[in-house]
C-alpha cells in the first residue's frame, strides 16, 4: 500500500495546482515523497500551470449545451472558460473543452466549481452529519474522523465542478479540473472555468 495520506495529496495538489488523481499517481510513483513528486510533475509539464495561476486571465469562450426531450430544449448549460489570452480563447481545442464541460454539468449537476467555493457553514454541517451516522452505525470512536474524512471526499466529488470525473470517459479519464490542468499545460497560459449556470424546466 502507498505511503501516504490524503493529506499529503491535498497539500501536493495545492503546491503542484494538479488535479487528485496526477497527484496520487505522482505520489504513489515517488514512495508518497511530495517533493519527489512535485519535481516528478514539473518534468511531465503539469506543476508548471501552478506557477501560471496569478496571471491574469481575461480572455476566454462560453460552452453551451442544449438537452432536447421529443426535440424540446428542457435544460440548458452555460460555462464560462478564461484564458489569458484571445489566441488561445480562439482555438478550436479550447472551445471543445468548453462545450465539453458545458455538458457534464448538465449531467453532473454541480453545485459549486472549486472545493473553495463551498461555504465552511455547508461543510461543517455535513461533517456533523456524518459523524453522528456514523456514530449511529456502531462505528469505534477512533475511527470516526477517518470516516468523515472519507465521506466529505465524496461529497466534493458529487458536488463540486472540478472535483467531478468527466462525464465521458471514453474522451477523457479524469475530472474535470484534471482536465483543466492538462489544458493549461498544453496551452501554456493560466485556465480556468470562471462560473457556469444550468437551467432546467419545473427546477429552482
Amino acid at each position: 500500500m502507498a505511503d501516504f495520506t490524503a493529506k499529503d495529496v491535498q497539500t501536493l495538489r495545492q503546491q503542484a495546482g494538479v488535479g487528485m488523481m496526477d497527484a496520487k499517481k505522482a505520489l504513489g510513483e515517488t514512495g508518497g515523497d511530495i517533493e519527489s513528486a512535485f519535481d516528478l510533475l514539473r518534468e511531465r509539464g503539469l506543476a508548471a500551470a501552478a506557477k501560471r495561476a496569478d496571471r491574469e486571465a481575461s480572455e476566454g469562450a462560453i460552452g453551451s449545451y442544449l438537452h432536447l426531450q421529443d426535440g424540446r430544449p428542457i435544460s440548458g448549460v452555460l460555462v464560462e472558460l478564461v484564458s489569458e489570452t484571445d489566441f488561445v480563447a480562439k482555438t478550436p481545442e479550447f472551445g471543445d473543452i468548453a462545450k465539453d464541460i458545458a455538458m457534464h454539468v448538465a449531467w453532473g449537476k454541480p453545485s459549486w466549481t472549486t472545493r473553495e467555493d463551498v461555504p465552511a457553514d455547508i461543510v461543517a454541517k455535513e461533517a456533523e452529519m456524518i459523524s453522528k451516522q456514523a456514530e449511529n452505525e456502531g462505528k469505534p470512536e477512533h475511527i470516526i474522523p477517518k470516516i468523515v474524512e472519507g465521506r466529505i471526499e465524496s461529497f466534493y466529488k458529487d458536488h463540486v465542478l472540478y472535483d467531478q470525473v468527466f462525464a465521458n470517459s471514453a474522451k477523457f479519464e479524469g475530472t474535470i479540473g484534471e482536465m483543466v490542468t492538462q489544458l493549461a499545460a498544453r496551452m501554456g497560459e493560466n485556465i480556468s472555468i470562471r462560473r457556469f449556470a444550468r437551467l432546467t424546466i419545473g427546477e429552482e
